[in-house]
């Protein structure tokens, strides 16, 4: 008999949820529409692949071996070369950031090659770092790999380089962000919303009202999550899709485990912005606090942007705090390189234990609250 009211008047409220939910345009906004725009924004227009690097070549020596030389830059998507006269063309060119690499084949480069000792300059623009550090890559690799095949490698002996890249076929940036995307959707969605539109029903007073009312903490508190829930979830289904058939994302791991992980995290996600909301019962100030504690930390530090094995000691520790970093670590391991079962576990036993330290935080804060 208890079970049968708590399920009638949690379906009664779930469902007032949903008509409210709908009716807020802005919450339906962040939920739906902005996991499509993120997606087609950052996988079509950000990407750490340099390519087209527009290079400078002086040819100052005119043969056939000297062109050969550098043909590997054309017809490369990585270049896109310009043929100039000399190097003072082109190291004006430089200056005016018309290019950002310049390679020069110098007058001497046939008869030094015959002696066995030949160079070849390269200048690249180093204000953009990465995109300096990934030309001198690029042209590097390309003469080296001529140089191999005209057996100028090392001891003068025959040089091959075979190189394979796991779990990123592609070598594209985008199947790197997709899993960071689905995670900010899901943390925006679970975190950021969740705070503001709860912390708007504490201002105005109609989430305590609602405790006159027969409704227990549990019914509320469960009512209130269910919608966005269900619309984080479309939105991270949404974000899966567009990343397998837009961008050829492969699906390596069980899609069992990649919703449930999901799942999971968005628990946390919701936790967290219930005790934000508890805490603060202010629209703007739950704002504030949903950035500065979780999206921030979460868009900086958790391996979206950058590899956390290259930064500081102390930011890595700092990383190990946030369940973001833990769940970004699945998604990709399950995208990307399949059900490795030793980080699966690992990583979902943390979840588990964010989830119940936040939602029960949650639960126990809303209690305390307004008794």
């Amino acid at each position: 008999m208890w079970a049968k009211a708590f399920f009638r008047r949690l379906a009664a409220l779930t469902r007032k949820e949903f008509y409210q939910l709908l009716r807020d345009k802005s919450s339906m906004l962040l939920g739906i529409v902005m996991p499509v725009v993120l997606i087609l924004l950052i996988g079509y227009g950000m990407s750490l692949d340099v390519k087209n690097v527009p290079v400078a070549v002086v040819l100052e020596d005119h043969s056939p071996t000297a062109r050969q030389a550098v043909s590997f830059v054309t017809g490369s998507e990585y270049f896109s070369p310009v043929y100039v006269q000399s190097m003072q063309e082109a190291q004006s060119r430089l200056l005016t950031h018309e290019v950002d690499a310049i390679l020069c084949v110098p007058i001497q480069f046939t008869s030094d090659l015959a002696k066995g000792s030949a160079q070849v300059q390269v200048i690249v623009n180093g204000v953009e770092a990465t995109t300096a550090s990934s030309a001198q890559t690029y042209i590097e690799s390309g003469l080296l790999s001529w140089a191999a095949r005209q057996g100028l490698g090392a001891a003068g002996g025959q040089v091959s380089v075979v190189s394979r890249i796991w779990f990123n076929d592609a070598n594209t940036s985008t199947w790197f962000f997709v899993p960071g995307i689905i995670m900010m959707v899901l943390l925006i969605v679970g975190v950021f919303l969740t705070s503001v539109v709860m912390a708007r029903e504490w201002e105005r007073g109609t989430f305590e009202s609602l405790f006159v009312t027969p409704t227990g903490v549990l019914e509320l508190i469960l009512a209130k999550m269910i919608p966005y829930f269900c619309v984080a979830m479309f939105g991270m289904l949404l974000c899966l899709l567009a990343g397998r058939y837009l961008y050829e994302l492969p699906l390596r791991g069980s899609m069992i485990l990649i919703v449930g992980v999901s799942m999971l995290f968005l628990l946390v996600a919701l936790g967290i912005g219930l005790v934000i909301s508890a805490l603060t019962r202010n629209q703007f100030l739950a704002c504030q606090v949903s950035l500065l504690v979780s999206f921030l930390p979460s868009l900086m530090l958790s391996g979206f942007l950058f590899d956390l094995h290259t930064e500081p000691a102390a930011i890595r520790l700092i990383s190990q705090a946030l369940p973001t970093t833990y769940y970004l670590q699945l998604l990709k391991s399950l995208l990307l390189t399949g059900n490795y079962w030793p980080l699966i576990i690992k990583n979902t036993l943390l979840l588990t234990g964010y989830a119940i330290f936040f939602m029960g935080l949650a639960f126990r804060l809303t209690r305390k609250r307004v008794e």
